[in-house]
C-alpha cells in the first residue's frame, strides 16, 4: 500500500508540474524560434552552399550563448515586473536610456525590412505579387495581436513556430542526392572546429553573420517583456529557464538542418552552386531532386521561410512597441483592447508599414540588406548585453536573483568573444591584406 500510495503521489506531482510548465511555457520558445527569421534563413541558406558543413561547430557555442543570455530577461522580468527597456532607464539614466531605445528601434527597423523580403520571396514562388502579399501580410500581423489577450497571441504564434520544423525533412532529402557526402561529414563538420577556407575577412562576416541571427538585441526586449505581459512570477522561473534552454536548441538545431540541406544540395554539387538567399535556394533544389521530392522540397522551403519571416515581423514589431510604450509610460500589453492602448498599436502598425514599403521599391539591393542586418546586430550586440549584464548584478533590482559567479563568467565570456569577433571584422574590412586565406 506504501508503495502504491507514494506512485500516486508522484504521478499526481509529475502531472502538477506537468501543467505549470505548459503554462509557464511560451515566451523563450517564442522569442529563440522567431530568431531563425528570414535574414537567418538566407544567412544558413549561404553559409551551407559556400562553406559546406564546415561551420556547424558554431552551433555548439550558440545554444549556449542563447540560453545564458535570454535565461538573465526570464529572472529580470519575472522580479522586477518591468520590460527591458524601462530598466535601463532606471538603472542608468535618460542618456543611456535613449541609446538603447533609439539604438532598438533603428536595428528593428532594418531587421523587419529582411522579413518583409522573406515573406515577399516565398510567396513570389507561389505567383503571388509582392504587393499583395505586403498588404496581406500587414493586415494579418495586425490582426494577430489586437485580440486583447496575451494567451491568444501566445497560442497562435506557438502555432506558427511549429512550421520551423520543415527544414528538418528537406535536409534529409538533400542528403539523398547523387553528391551529397556520407552522413560522417556533417558529424565531422559539427565535432571537428576549422576556419572553412582559411581566417579570411568573408569568413568572419559568415561567422558574425550566423551569430547575429542567433543572438540579437530585439530577444533581450521582447522575452523580458512577454515574460512581463504574460505575468510569470517568482516562482515560474525554474520553467521559464526550461522554456528557453528547449527555445536556445530547437533554434539551433534548424539552422543545423537548413546548413545541411544547403550543403549537401549545392556545396557538393559538381560543379558547385552558390545561392544568395532562401528563394533561390528553394528553387535551386527541385532539379537536384526526384521530381516529386524536388517539388515537395521547394514547397517545404517557400513555407519555412514565409513563417520565419511571419513569426521575426510579429515579434520584433512588438518588442519596439513595448519598449516605446514603457519609456513613454504608454498603456503597452496586449491585454489592452485598440482603444485602451492606441499608441501601442499605432507604432506596432507604423512599423510594420513603413519598413515593409521598402520591399517594393524597384531596384533596391534586398540581398545585400539582409546579410548586413545580421552584421549591423551582432556588432550592436554587446552595447545591449552589458547594460543586461550590469542589471543582473544590482541586488537593488534583483534582490538575491542576481547573477551567480559562474553565470558572470559566462556571461562576460560571451561579451568579450562577440567584442573580439566585431573588432575583428571591423579590422578585415579596413585591412583586408591582413586576412588573406590560409587554406
Amino acid at each position: 500500500m506504501y508503495w502504491i500510495s507514494k506512485t500516486f503521489h508522484l504521478l499526481n506531482r509529475w502531472q502538477r508540474r506537468t501543467l505549470i510548465f505548459l503554462a509557464v511555457l511560451g515566451p523563450g520558445i517564442i522569442t529563440m524560434v522567431a530568431d531563425n527569421d528570414a535574414g537567418g534563413i538566407s544567412t544558413y541558406a549561404v553559409t551551407g552552399s559556400k562553406y559546406g558543413f564546415s561551420l556547424l561547430w558554431i552551433f555548439f557555442l550558440l545554444v549556449p550563448m542563447a540560453y545564458y543570455v535570454q535565461e538573465m530577461t526570464v529572472r529580470l522580468g519575472a522580479v522586477t515586473k518591468r520590460g527591458h527597456a524601462e530598466a535601463i532607464f532606471e538603472g542608468f539614466g535618460s542618456f543611456w536610456g535613449w541609446f538603447s531605445l533609439i539604438d532598438l528601434a533603428i536595428v528593428n527597423w532594418l531587421t523587419l525590412v529582411t522579413e518583409y523580403i522573406g515573406m515577399t520571396a516565398a510567396m513570389s514562388l507561389f505567383g503571388i505579387p509582392p504587393w499583395l502579399t505586403y498588404m496581406a501580410i500587414t493586415t494579418l500581423l495586425f490582426v494577430v495581436v489586437v485580440t486583447g489577450r496575451y494567451w491568444t497571441f501566445e497560442k497562435i504564434t506557438l502555432f506558427f513556430c511549429a512550421f520551423n520544423l520543415v527544414y528538418i525533412p528537406a535536409a534529409f532529402w538533400a542528403m539523398k542526392t547523387p553528391t551529397a557526402p556520407a552522413w560522417s561529414t556533417v558529424a565531422k563538420g559539427l565535432l571537428l572546429p576549422t576556419l572553412a577556407s582559411g581566417f579570411t575577412s568573408e569568413v568572419l562576416f559568415i561567422i558574425l553573420a550566423n551569430i547575429g541571427t542567433t543572438i540579437t538585441p530585439w530577444q533581450i526586449f521582447f522575452q523580458q517583456s512577454s515574460v512581463v505581459d504574460k505575468g510569470l512570477d517568482l516562482h515560474d522561473i525554474g520553467f521559464g529557464k526550461v522554456d528557453t534552454f528547449v527555445g536556445s536548441l530547437v533554434t539551433c538545431v534548424v539552422a543545423v538542418f537548413i546548413i545541411i540541406a544547403t550543403g549537401a544540395a549545392f556545396h557538393f554539387h559538381r560543379p558547385p552552386i552558390l545561392v544568395e538567399d532562401a528563394k533561390q535556394t528553394a528553387q535551386a533544389l527541385v532539379p537536384l531532386l526526384p521530381h516529386g521530392q524536388g517539388e515537395l522540397a521547394r514547397t517545404l522551403f517557400a513555407i519555412g521561410l514565409f513563417d520565419a519571416g511571419f513569426l521575426g515581423a510579429l515579434c520584433i514589431s512588438l518588442s519596439t512597441s513595448w519598449a516605446v510604450g514603457e519609456v513613454f509610460g504608454w498603456a503597452h500589453s496586449l491585454n489592452k483592447r485598440i482603444k485602451e492602448a492606441p499608441w501601442f498599436y499605432g507604432l506596432y502598425l507604423l512599423m510594420l508599414f513603413s519598413s515593409g514599403a521598402v520591399v517594393l521599391i524597384p531596384g533596391a539591393p534586398l540581398i545585400t540588406i539582409t546579410m548586413f542586418v545580421q552584421v549591423v546586430a551582432v556588432t550592436l550586440l554587446p552595447s545591449a548585453l552589458v547594460f543586461l549584464i550590469l542589471i543582473l548584478n544590482s541586488r537593488e533590482f534583483m534582490g538575491d536573483r542576481v547573477n551567480t559567479r559562474s553565470q558572470n563568467i559566462v556571461n562576460w565570456g560571451i561579451v568579450i568573444f562577440v567584442t573580439v569577433m566585431s573588432t575583428l571584422f571591423a579590422l578585415s574590412t579596413l585591412f583586408p591584406n591582413w586576412f588573406r586565406a590560409t587554406g
